[in-house]
């Protein structure tokens, strides 16, 4: 019988084992650890030679922390929608259809905004937009993009519906409504979009309303039957970012209390993954874009990093953010240690 000090504690060994027949007693895997004796690493190699003698000092550590897969998220959903992508893209301002299509598939993205247009249905070569869109995939949000009275977005949404009936797509039960003030800063115009909200919601419209960062105004939308208020992080196109995340929390503050599963998504102004992340954390249920990856540099390369950071970002926001301090605070368990010299 011999004494020796394992990991800080005193152990009695039946006779001076080897270093490999003590982990086989106790029972560890000798791929997962490292083993000390007296202060001196023991490599792997040498443990079914190096035997113990009473009064060594043994430490045997493995590596701490690590994480399983993440819990499965509940589905995104909007109205009679459910969906389990919560990046919704647009399909303007692409170079040709076919980046637009790959883009699409890089971005996992189960929802893409179409605005009507005579225009846009047929262009320059002949080609029509619906050929580029798997409509087995992708649900069709029609949207009133352009639009700058009530009477107008009202009249186009009525045609998209007609026109998404015909193609048997189940976008045709609802609508991303924007109401624009002016053609400089694209802003919302609030009357114009309350007005325009209240008849396409009496007509059976799911309302997607794009509004301004206004928790006053979000609400009065919802009290009006918007099936998801859309708040811009910034003016449409400008890339830059969520300006007023303070708004935002109000917002949603206002429209999940008693109703935590309303969607509230962001639309407008994300210029880069970051952008996406952020909104998500907040607490979004979503976020919309169009030019912050259509007009990268690098479209298809964006259109990964979006995916990514809508995920990361919606990870994040259900782990909950550690509180910030102002001093350090050790990331390493402070048990278990290895004795240091004193």
């Amino acid at each position: 019988m011999i004494e020796i000090t394992l990991n800080g504690e005193t152990n009695t060994l039946p006779r001076e084992l080897s270093i490999q027949e003590l982990v086989e007693h106790i029972g560890f895997d000798p791929r997962k650890i490292a083993v000390e004796v007296n202060r001196e690493v023991v490599p792997k190699l040498q443990h079914s030679q190096r035997h113990l003698r009473a009064g060594d000092a043994v430490e045997i550590v493995t590596l701490v922390g690590g994480g399983a897969a993440p819990p499965t998220d509940k589905p995104l959903k909007v109205g009679k929608f459910t969906f389990h992508s919560r990046l919704i893209t647009g399909t303007g301002k692409y170079a040709t259809y076919e980046l637009m299509r790959d883009c699409m598939n890089a971005s996992a993205c189960e929802v893409t905004t179409v605005a009507v247009r005579r225009e846009r249905l047929i262009d320059k070569e002949g080609k029509s937009i619906l050929d580029f869109l798997d409509l087995k995939k992708l649900t069709i949000l029609p949207n009133t993009a352009g639009c700058f009275n009530a009477e107008d977005a009202i009249r186009h949404a009525r045609i998209a519906r007609e026109l998404l009936s015909n193609l048997g797509n189940a976008g045709a039960d609802w609508v991303k409504l924007e109401c624009l003030a002016d053609a400089k800063t694209l802003l919302p115009d609030p009357v114009a979009t309350l007005q325009a909200t209240e008849q396409l919601v009496k007509e059976g419209f799911q309302v997607l309303v794009y509004t301004s960062d206004d928790p006053v105004m979000a609400k009065r939308l919802k009290n009006a039957g918007a099936t998801s208020v859309m708040p811009a992080g910034s003016p449409i196109g400008s890339g830059q970012g969520v300006l007023n995340p303070n708004n935002i929390r109000i917002i949603l503050e206002y429209l999940k209390d008693g109703d935590p599963d309303y969607p509230v998504i962001i639309d407008a102004g994300v210029g880069t993954a970051s952008d996406v992340a952020v909104a998500m954390e907040l607490g979004c249920d979503g976020v919309l874009l169009n030019t912050g990856i259509a007009s990268a540099q690098d479209p298809l390369r964006m259109a990964y990093a979006m995916k990514y950071a809508c995920e990361a970002g919606r990870l994040a926001f259900l782990a909950g953010r550690i509180p910030k301090k102002l001093y350090a605070t050790a990331s390493s368990p402070m048990e278990g240690r290895i004795a240091t010299a004193r």
